[in-house]
């Protein structure tokens, strides 16, 4: 790895093995002081510098954000007015293979299909990466990201900010602490967003001055420039997003899994209308069965993209009046239900739970999504969002797009990361990158 904060990891250890079984009181490590010192940042390179990727430069800007990437000119140059002093790059990868020993970490804000791509290549530099969600554009890739991560010991974080959020950490509190009793059945369901059902290529067009449409395809099918589909509707195709569910499944998913201690589902079932080659559905209904686990019973999730669930529309608060969440999460349990969404939540039925106690919080609430990885970084600790966990969450929300696409239902082995049976579905767990792209 070329991190000094790996390096110094790895020294640390060392030292420690000599050290066993010796007092270590009055001796002092130098370098630990010097990496968690305010004034020693941690030198981040960021692919992308619009949308969300302007959010991610912004949220890691106490550190050094010292050098980026950007195929549109225009988003570059605005996010180079922000920060003159940072080296300022076309091409990712020729910016991670000039920049590889004078950086220690590296954003990733490009759209889904370029992800796994650029944060691959970082990783194998040894660099520890922060990822938007969702982690890759297809199954196979999510599974390669998990395994880099592990395999380099690097710090590693997906962007679902919403995760930091502490709504989401007094539900999980109240899930594990039995409030509702045994949950085998969830219903998150997502109402937001475009249709993202309109992607149609057009012909005949050329791409602006900006934009480097070449790169921008980057490991996609080589095909002419297309009108629209940067920077705004590109996951409404499939060679480029996931559609809702690609788009909202890591953010609504989330909470299950991380309640629920969900991992890769064994079997996937969907519902939607006719599959077309081009464009993702307007809507989708997926049904995860995972499997029971020590301490857990088997667990049935169903995702419904522009859909509320008929259960939810019986839900009323303690007025007799609907309840109106939205969209968001619908915990059953043996006792009681939690409905939740981004900023809140209830115990139902309401009157059952009016004299309810909370369990004391145990889970602590977060310093910020990007300081949990950054201060990771520094500290040698670990984020609630790591490759491993968000790896998991990603192959389980993909899922559901190869299980629709391929026309039918799927059983999974998580263990291989492939299908029961060989055919459509297995060929689509991954995508062939055309020339001058790996993975």
């Amino acid at each position: 790895m070329n991190s000094r904060y790996s390096k110094s990891r790895r020294s640390f250890l060392k030292q420690s093995s000599i050290l066993v079984g010796s007092s270590v009181s009055g001796l002092s490590f130098p370098w630990i002081a010097k990496a968690q010192s305010p004034n020693d940042k941690i030198q981040i390179a960021a692919i992308g510098t619009g949308g969300r990727a302007a959010a991610n430069v912004a949220g890691a800007s106490h550190e050094a954000i010292v050098a980026m990437s950007d195929v549109d000119s225009n988003m570059l140059d605005a996010t180079a007015k922000k920060l003159p002093d940072a080296r300022q790059y076309k091409d990712f990868r020729i910016m991670l293979e000039k920049e590889a020993d004078r950086i220690d970490a590296v954003l990733v804000g490009t759209p889904d299909h370029t992800h796994a791509p650029a944060a691959a290549m970082a990783m194998r530099m040894g660099k520890h990466v922060y990822c938007e969600k969702p982690l890759t554009h297809t199954v196979h890739e999510a599974r390669v990201l998990s395994d880099l991560a592990k395999q380099k010991g690097l710090v590693t974080q997906m962007g679902t900010q919403i995760h930091a959020g502490n709504n989401y950490r007094r539900v999980v509190e109240l899930v594990q602490s039995g409030a509702i009793g045994k949950v085998e059945r969830v219903h998150v369901w997502v109402n937001i967003g475009s249709s993202y059902s309109d992607g149609k290529f057009t012909t005949n067009t050329q791409a602006p001055l900006n934009l480097d449409w070449d790169l921008w395809l980057g490991p996609a099918t080589e095909r002419p420039y297309s009108e629209g589909v940067h920077p705004s509707t590109w996951r409404n195709f499939w060679d480029y997003g996931n559609g809702r569910l690609g788009d909202f499944g890591c953010h609504y998913m989330d909470l299950a899994h991380w309640a629920l201690n969900l991992r890769q589902p064994t079997r996937i079932e969907t519902e939607g209308p006719e599959v077309e080659s081009v464009t993702t559905p307007r809507h989708l209904k997926v049904d995860y069965y995972h499997p029971a686990i020590e301490k857990r019973s088997p667990v049935h999730l169903t995702w419904y993209g522009n859909r509320t669930p008929d259960i939810v529309k019986t839900l009323k608060d303690s007025n007799g009046k609907p309840l109106n969440f939205g969209s968001g999460q619908l915990f059953v349990g043996e006792k009681g239900m939690i409905i939740s969404n981004y900023g809140e939540h209830r115990l139902l039925p309401e009157s059952t739970y009016k004299e309810f106690e909370r369990p004391d919080e145990f889970i602590p609430n977060s310093i910020g999504h990007h300081k949990e990885w950054t201060e990771a970084i520094r500290n040698g600790g670990n984020t609630t969002c790591n490759f491993d966990y968000a790896g998991a969450l990603t192959e389980t929300v993909l899922l559901g797009s190869v299980s629709y696409r391929s026309g039918g239902d799927i059983d999974y082995i998580p263990e291989t990361a492939t299908t029961r049976k060989s055919g459509k579905a297995r060929n689509m767990l991954h995508k062939e990158y055309r020339k001058g792209w790996t993975l």
